[in-house]
């Protein structure tokens, strides 16, 4: 029993130290359930609420509003208290139209940052890998676990697949619409997503290629003129010489 108790709960102690909850108020946290991002990128729904949002003053409070479907992730309205949302997800508050994205941020890992409306029904997500289907269609694998299928009309000149792992397409949600493609390379303005560095900006100068691109290091250089390191897997492309996407005040540095 206490084993299975270890692997369906999570102590506060070992809760990752980016998650805006008191440490010692309580034994217990909210573990997120298994979905689009692992947890060392994720956070659960209820604690955006509670303790991000602060619509709610305990768990029980939260659980009941995210219950009353109040908010949307992606478009979608998520009743799963645990649902974790991560790294570039577009979080909605029905009642009053507001909308906000999880942005990667030094120190604090992630933060709520305020978007327009019409910016959010875009999304950033990088291609984590792409498989040949049935049919000789590709099926492209995304960073926060979607998959997107793209129809060629001729399985041996597959002419319609123009997408590469490490490319970032910019997404409608919930449609999965793919509205832009930005091709991972040298030159490219980039965010990182996790590590040492993460919420840092800079310009891909190179790659250092390793055991697969998991552990690949790339080399970045920041708005000013730094030059700093970071493994490939940590990487998201976010637009060619402008970010496709709103940034908080004092992202990058």
């Amino acid at each position: 029993m206490a084993r299975m108790g270890g692997q369906r709960r999570l102590k506060r102690l070992n809760a990752p130290v980016f998650w805006p909850i008191p440490k010692k108020e309580a034994v217990w946290a909210v573990k997120p359930r298994p979905g689009p991002h692992r947890q060392s990128r994720s956070i659960p729904l209820l604690v955006v609420v509670r303790d991000m949002f602060r619509y709610a003053s305990t768990a029980r409070e939260a659980r009941k509003l995210i219950a009353e479907g109040h908010f949307k992730v992606d478009g979608v309205i998520r009743k799963d208290y645990k649902f974790p949302v991560g790294p570039m997800d577009v979080i909605e508050v029905v009642d009053t139209g507001e909308a906000f994205r999880l942005i990667p941020y030094p120190t604090k890992v992630l933060v709520l940052h305020p978007i327009p409306k019409e910016e959010a029904k875009l999304k950033p997500v990088r291609i984590e890998n792409k498989t040949t289907v049935k049919g000789g269609h590709v099926q492209l694998n995304l960073m926060d676990g979607r998959n997107i299928l793209i129809r060629v009309k001729d399985p041996r000149n597959p002419v319609e697949d123009t997408y590469k792992t490490l490319d970032t397409l910019v997404i409608e949600v919930p449609e999965q619409k793919i509205v832009q493609r930005i091709p991972f390379g040298t030159g490219k303005l980039a965010i990182i997503i996790d590590g040492r560095n993460v919420g840092r900006i800079g310009v891909v100068k190179g790659v250092q290629r390793g055991w697969g691109w998991r552990r690949s290091i790339v080399t970045l250089e920041s708005p000013e003129g730094d030059t700093f390191q970071t493994s490939l897997d940590y990487l998201l492309i976010i637009g060619e010489d402008k970010p496709v996407i709103s940034l908080p005040e004092g992202a990058g540095k």
